[in-house]
């Protein structure tokens, strides 16, 4: 190995090891006390907002009564990071449960807080400890924050309003809007360098307003967001992956990108360039950032099922510097897309039915021309909102003479199994198999399926694979 090369990798390991001991410099765990006040009692319970574990909570504390102090210990690994304080209350001895949540930042300082939870949302009823530094900074900087937005706001609702853009007086408020702009985002940068000993800090850029093209139609404007939509994050600060907002950010950028979709056939195309845009401005940033952003795209990829969209990811996964956290995943994925083609032969299926038979899709020969094979959860929204276009269409007298459908299902919990229990019953005329591993079965990873719902369309007699529609317009086509 020469030198240029000895040198290069040594630079690469320096960045990861760099960026991964910055992320985890919280050297210990932290206590979060909740002191409950203005309820009769509650049951208190803490969930982060980022990470492998969101939305899962820490810890459950029942019946906690009203001037009672319940302590959660934080494991450094949530550290630093947004949580919400999930109440289920009782205003009063007799009264039903009723929920409402806090959201607080949690970084290097244990946390007191004084809270009514009906009131969860209004500072007037919390309190935290004298010199707590996160929240109260937070707070201190969203209260400036509102009102400087809301001037901008003005401004911008007149730019998007006014009926005269070729006016003189259009032009010099697009002069002053640009002026109060740029001035907003120096305030925001010097308010990030003022509290940049805070978690909290991390998450004031994500307010940074871009620069907008006021000249043209409202699609110019979205292109232009667009192009400077990255302009004011600092993807070199670990700790935004820590954040809720990336991931809502994030979201945002995607949702603009979709708006240039004006059909369907631009979809994958629209979608890619979107993808690739935000992965390659990641990409100069701390490798432990340019991963997340390979991980949310996969993410959003599998559950919006685009497969199609999946092949841009590739070139990442060769790179040493990328800190995904899904390498495996996408690369089992890309192997499937390359393995799962029209024209193969299907995998063989081989579990029991609903009422305790063996299924074996290479014996099944039903009366229809096409098979359906349709990977699903009971307990998963989208499948169920598949199911609920799919099943009616497919009973239409003329499908039901084309096509049959082998619903597979991936539940696995008690929870899950009593959902498809009772879905099943609404959905008669589909051939209904379970497999007790769900999505680590061996008929998902013959199938390369992550996530549900996935189908697969394939000819009854021959048993090979005609297309994996990602929607009933794409099934439609297919049969067509």
């Amino acid at each position: 190995m020469n030198a240029l090369k000895r040198g290069f990798l040594l630079f690469i390991l320096f960045g990861v090891l760099l960026s991964t001991s910055i992320l985890n410099a919280q050297n210990s765990d932290v206590l979060v006390s909740v002191s409950l006040k203005g309820v009769s009692e509650s049951d208190i319970s803490l969930l982060p907002l980022s990470g492998s574990k969101q939305f899962k909570p820490i810890a459950n504390i029942a019946g906690v009564k009203s001037g009672e102090t319940s302590t959660i210990q934080v494991s450094k690994e949530y550290l630093p990071g947004e949580f919400i304080v999930h109440f289920e209350y009782r205003e009063k001895k007799e009264s039903k449960p009723k929920p409402s949540e806090k959201r607080i930042l949690i970084n290097q300082q244990n946390l007191e807080l004084w809270i009514n939870p009906i009131y969860a949302n209004n500072p007037d009823s919390i309190r935290f400890q004298k010199y707590e530094k996160e929240n109260t900074g937070f707070l201190l900087f969203s209260k400036e924050n509102n009102q400087k937005l809301q001037k901008l706001g003005v401004l911008q609702n007149f730019l998007m309003n006014y009926d005269e853009p070729e006016s003189k007086f259009y032009k010099q408020g697009i002069e002053e809007y640009e002026k109060r702009r740029q001035g907003y985002n120096h305030w925001l940068n010097l308010q990030t360098i003022k509290d940049s000993s805070l978690f909290a800090s991390s998450l004031y850029r994500f307010n940074y307003v871009p620069q907008i093209t006021w000249e043209g139609s409202e699609k110019d404007r979205e292109q232009s967001v667009l192009q400077h939509f990255f302009d004011g994050i600092n993807f070199n600060d670990p700790v935004i992956i820590k954040t809720a907002q990336m991931n809502d950010w994030m979201n945002a950028y995607v949702n603009i990108s979709m708006k240039q979709i004006t059909k369907m056939s631009m979809r994958d195309s629209i979608i890619s360039k979107a993808a690739t845009t935000a992965i390659e401005k990641s990409k100069q940033g701390l490798p432990i950032v340019y991963g997340w952003m390979v991980d949310y795209f996969y993410k959003g990829f599998e559950a919006n099922n685009l497969p199609g969209v999946m092949k841009v990811l590739k070139p990442y996964l060769a790179d040493p510097n990328c800190l995904t956290s899904k390498r495996m995943e996408i690369e089992r994925r890309l192997k499937g897309m390359e393995s799962l083609v029209p024209g193969t032969k299907a995998p063989t299926i081989l579990l029991p039915d609903a009422k305790g038979n063996v299924f074996d899709l290479d014996s099944y020969i039903p009366t229809t021309k096409y098979i359906l094979v349709l990977f699903w959860s009971a307990d998963c929204n989208h499948c169920l909102e598949t199911v609920g276009s799919l099943y009616p269409w497919q009973q239409l007298a003329e499908n039901q003479q084309k096509i049959s459908v082998v619903a597979v299902s991936l539940d696995e919990t008690e929870t899950e199994l009593k959902a498809w229990d009772q879905k099943i019953k609404e959905l008669s005329d589909w051939k209904h198999l379970r497999t007790s591993d769900g999505i680590r079965s061996k008929v998902a990873s013959d199938y390369f399926v992550l996530a549900t719902p996935v189908m697969v369309l394939i000819d009854a007699k021959t048993k090979e694979i005609i297309s994996l529609p990602a929607s009933i317009n794409e099934l439609q086509s297919s049969l067509k």
